[in-house]
């Protein structure tokens, strides 16, 4: 499975079945970094529009395919609107149509099973292993099989956090996408009150999908997950569960800048903060806007080109 390096939310919207078109170029690795960073600036970028980056093949690591995925077939001023997120002279774009199915769903389809602490997550087609937590998370329309490096990440940082000493009485988990991060946190803290939200509401029928396929009561209560759709914190349920002693947020480096003074908010004091989806290059950035909220770096996973965060809010403000 090549790694997905960028996508426009924490959970990528599915591209219509129907009518789907990819936008792609050659690039190397670095070219395809910064355009990723780029998109993410792009205040005007259209939510539907899925943009990945990722290796020609694993023996080609420097070489890399950045595409754009919409639901329509490209316009001029939209192939202006992708050279546009490249610096200098803009690499060669090629358009394709894509046959009727839906390319997260198929992208997903065969991946090997990933370890991540105590974690394995596998697809259906895969069996457990009896020695480690089993979590079975089907190829869906949602972000979060466990594949990309930012959710394997957070399996290993929340893993650590229950040996650290951790210990979370209410937690949530932002841009869920799958549910997989959610599902985990509650494995560890049994007795916890679970929250779940995403941008997307196709998360809500993946997400309760997943938890009838690995046993996750749906509820208010302690051990059960509640899920809302929700744009970052903007939804009053969120805020009527809280504040959090466990807050989760695997999204992108921009929304977490942007949404930090609502996120730390939520989060009691000395509780904890995992932060994920940023690239390296973007860390310093995101630590700082949290240092400024009363937050510090307990731990710091890197995995592949991405920065897990764990920081830990002051108790005195």
């Amino acid at each position: 499975m090549r790694s997905r390096r960028g996508s426009t939310s924490g959970s990528p919207r599915s591209v219509a079945v129907s009518d789907a078109w990819k936008i792609r170029a050659e690039v190397s690795k670095p070219v395809a970094r910064a355009a990723l960073v780029a998109h993410e600036d792009a205040l005007d970028w259209p939510c539907e529009w899925v943009v990945t980056g990722m290796e020609v093949a694993d023996h080609l690591p420097d070489e890399w395919t950045f595409e754009v995925y919409l639901d329509r077939k490209p316009k001029p001023a939209d192939l202006k609107r992708v050279a546009a997120l490249f610096e200098g002279t803009p690499p060669a774009l090629s358009v394709e149509k894509l046959p009727d199915t839906d390319w997260v769903t198929e992208s997903q389809k065969g991946v090997d099973p990933i370890r991540a602490g105590r974690f394995y997550v596998r697809t259906p087609e895969h069996e457990a292993d009896p020695a480690m937590v089993d979590f079975v998370i089907p190829a869906s329309q949602a972000f979060g099989t466990g594949q990309h490096e930012t959710t394997a990440g957070c399996l290993a940082m929340l893993d650590l956090m229950k040996r650290e000493g951790v210990v979370a009485r209410n937690h949530v988990d932002i841009g869920t996408g799958t549910g997989l991060l959610a599902f985990a946190a509650m494995h560890l803290w049994p007795n916890a009150t679970a929250t779940a939200s995403d941008i997307d509401p196709v998360c809500a029928d993946v997400v309760r999908d997943n938890m009838a396929t690995n046993a996750i009561a749906e509820g208010d209560g302690p051990g059960e997950l509640t899920m809302v759709i929700a744009d970052g914190m903007d939804n009053p349920l969120l805020a009527l569960r809280g504040p959090y002693d466990l807050f989760i947020a695997n999204i992108l480096a921009g929304p977490l800048v942007e949404l930090a003074p609502s996120f730390a908010g939520s989060i009691a004091p000395g509780g904890n903060l995992l932060l994920a989806g940023l690239l390296e290059t973007q860390e310093s950035r995101v630590r700082r806007a949290y240092r400024a909220l009363g937050f510090r770096l307990s731990r710091k996973l890197v995995n592949g080109d991405w920065s897990i965060l764990w920081l830990r809010k002051s108790r005195i403000r």
